[in-house]
């Protein structure tokens, strides 16, 4: 029994030595492994590692929404297919050619957008030797390496850039698209392919490297063309405005709002993007299946608009425009081809409609025009004239009770002035009533030291006058911003300071500044509500993306009406001119009072003649007004340039609010509870 204790206990030994044995054998493999992959091969190895990178690219993702006052769908997103193209880290300038010029021959690319600029770096890259060659002065030869483009740009000439074929244009425009994106970011190269085109996109991807067909989506507009430009547009990027967004933290290839209210509220209506991770390896091409973090649609915007209302005052503003050059003024009227009209909440400055058309009389079609409001000045006639009377009143010049003889005025130099008609004594209401010129005149002259009787200045303040009357009608928002809710918006054309008394004169009657539409409304609606300049807009609210198409998201944000400032005067003097405007469309001798007289709506305002040219007797046509007189809930202004004879502005004025107070008798332009149509939804 001992020995066989003895050899058992000798074998044991043996076996563990074997083991250690062997695993430090394997332990010395992977040691003087580890050592010749980290001394031998490990630079190399380092190298490759960071030849590999991770990249991210980022999708659009799809616009807000855009709502009418009764929640009714005006601006959708409408699902398309893109064609697009991913460049690589490889693909240079000379495979970006080829590649577009492949494409130019699969599909139809609009060019009308491509610069002067574009087609010279084209016809250089084209045609670099050709171009290299008229670098000939010894000048011209020492010119600095990095000012040498600018010089083979200035020698391309305008023949040169002409000469391009349609097909070479289109490339062109591929290759501008395709040059702008960031590698690996999916490019623009068109929005809403055709089936068409998408079939033979797919037949040649092999041939086609980076190029692919990606769902997008595109701006719908679900009541046509109606104040359809005052949505504005959405682009690539503009590359005039590349340095802008850039810094603001968008990408080249983001596609953004550039006009109108699609630009004024692009943060809003901008969701958040798709996010898509690459691993590439040392030639920068992907690696394996990309990660993508899904993004969200922007927040949708309720606006201030009826679309109902808009629809039909665009109707009549088309359809008296037409009667005032194809009907029995025709003759008169050759350069009569456009009018305008704003309707606005005067408590609140909500724009209710606006409008404006342009007649086109080679082809005698009517295109919409409704930025005309804000950018387009004129001017505007008598119906400044309660501006003046109240500046009147404010500076002492007169009372409430001043009577003044409206008979022509008679000057030492012969020359005379006077109303359309005589009045004989007339008060302030009345000069409004019958739009007197001489009771304004009296006005201009008092402001500026002028006796007339005498005919002698008791004290020369001419240019006091001019800016007594200039500051008192910035109060009411007429030379001045507006504040409307847009990108930009003109402010009319300030004539300046005169020394001459006839142009105070004029300025009190409004023939010597010009002002816009929209400055028109804030005007009367500041003298509607009581002496409040309200800020026009046109945003009412801001809401949550709703993922049920059926109901808005939650309430983000509500306008709340803004005062810009108050107009310091007396209730009395602001009820002169109310009583004058309400005279204008009621009174015996009113100058509006036989189309308003009758409304139930009760309104009242001021008519305005603005002479353009005396010698062939053109004018601008204006009316501004509220209603219902003693409680406005609507002003409005009108504006018909260059017209000689008709009453085109009553008509359009009277067609509007009558569409207004129609629809606020059938419930619909007040009531934001109507019955859902196919486009509306409901609040939450």
């Amino acid at each position: 029994m001992k020995t066989n204790s003895t050899k058992k206990r000798n074998h044991v030994p043996i076996r563990v030595n074997a083991l250690f044995l062997t695993v430090f054998f394997l332990f010395s493999i992977l040691v003087l492994r580890l050592g010749f992959l980290q001394i031998v091969k490990g630079e190399e190895y380092k190298r490759n590692a960071y030849l590999t990178e991770n990249v991210t690219t980022k999708l659009d993702a799809p616009r807000g929404k855009m709502y009418d006052s009764h929640y009714r769908v005006v601006v959708d997103n409408e699902p398309v297919f893109s064609i697009t193209y991913t460049r690589t880290r490889d693909a240079d300038s000379e495979k970006r050619l080829a590649i577009a010029k492949k494409l130019a021959q699969l599909i139809d690319k609009d060019t009308s957008e491509l610069t002067d600029r574009d087609r010279k770096d084209y016809y250089i890259l084209l045609h670099q030797k050709e171009v290299e060659k008229r670098i000939s002065s010894a000048e011209e030869k020492n010119t600095p390496p990095e000012k040498l483009y600018d010089l083979m740009l200035a020698k391309v000439t305008q023949e040169d850039i002409s000469s391009f074929s349609k097909q070479q244009l289109e490339v062109l425009a591929i290759k501008s698209e395709m040059d702008r994106g960031y590698t690996l970011s999916p490019q623009r190269i068109k929005i809403g392919a055709t089936e068409k085109e998408m079939a033979l996109i797919s037949e040649h991807l092999p041939d086609l490297p980076g190029v692919d067909i990606k769902p997008d989506a595109a701006r719908s507009y679900p009541f046509g063309d109606s104040f359809r430009d005052m949505f504005g547009q959405v682009k690539q990027i503009p590359k005039l405005k590349m340095d802008f967004y850039t810094s603001r933290g968008n990408d080249r290839n983001d596609m953004v709002g550039t006009s109108f209210l699609e630009e004024q509220y692009e943060a809003l209506l901008r969701g958040t993007k798709s996010k898509i991770k690459y691993i590439t390896d040392k030639k920068g091409n992907p690696v394996g299946d990309p990660k993508e973090e899904k993004g969200a649609r922007g927040s949708d915007l309720v606006l201030t608009v009826d679309m109902d209302l808009q629809k039909e005052v665009e109707r009549v503003v088309e359809e008296k425009l037409k009667d005032a050059i194809k009907g029995k003024y025709a003759y008169d009227n050759k350069e009569l081809n456009k009018a305008y009209i704003v309707m606005m909440n005067p408590k609140t400055g909500a724009i209710l409609s606006m409008a404006g058309k342009e007649y086109d009389r080679k082809t005698g079609k009517f295109s919409s025009i409704p930025f005309g409001n804000i950018y387009h000045s004129y001017e505007m006639g008598s119906t400044v004239k309660g501006a003046t009377v109240l500046t009147g009143l404010q500076q002492g010049v007169i009372d409430p009770n001043s009577v003044i003889v409206d008979a022509p005025l008679v000057f030492g130099d012969g020359g005379k002035l006077k109303s359309h008609n005589n009045m004989g004594p007339v008060n302030a209401v009345q000069a409004l009533e019958q739009s007197s010129n001489v009771f304004m005149w009296n006005i201009a002259m008092r402001l500026s030291g002028y006796d007339y009787p005498h005919k002698r200045f008791k004290e020369h303040k001419v240019n006091e006058a001019f800016q007594i009357l200039r500051n008192s009608y910035s109060e009411f928002g007429l030379g001045v911003p507006t504040g409307i809710d847009l990108p930009s918006e003109a402010t009319g054309y300030n004539t300046g300071v005169s020394d001459a008394l006839s142009q105070a004169m004029y300025f009190a009657i409004g023939q010597f500044d010009t002002y816009t539409p929209m400055q028109m409304a804030q005007y009367v609606s500041t003298i509607a509500n009581g002496g409040l300049r309200m800020q026009p807009h046109l945003l009412e609210e801001v809401r949550e993306p709703s993922e049920d198409p059926n109901k808005l998201g939650k309430l983000l944000y509500h306008f709340e009406p803004k005062v810009l400032n108050k107009i310091e005067m007396k209730e009395s003097y602001l009820d002169v001119v109310h009583k004058g405007f309400y005279e204008v469309m009621h009174g015996s001798k009113g100058t509006a009072a036989w189309v308003f007289k009758n409304k139930d709506y009760n309104p009242a305002g001021k008519t305005g003649t603005a002479e353009v040219d005396k010698a062939t007797g053109l004018v601008n046509k204006t009316l501004i007004g509220y209603a219902p007189y003693d409680n406005p809930e609507v002003a409005f202004a009108v504006v018909v340039p260059k017209i000689r004879e008709g009453y085109t502005n009553l008509e359009i004025a009277e067609g509007a609010m009558d569409a207004y107070f129609n629809k606020k008798k059938e419930g619909i332009s007040t009531d934001s509870t109507t019955k859902k149509n196919e486009n509306q939804v409901e609040p939450r």
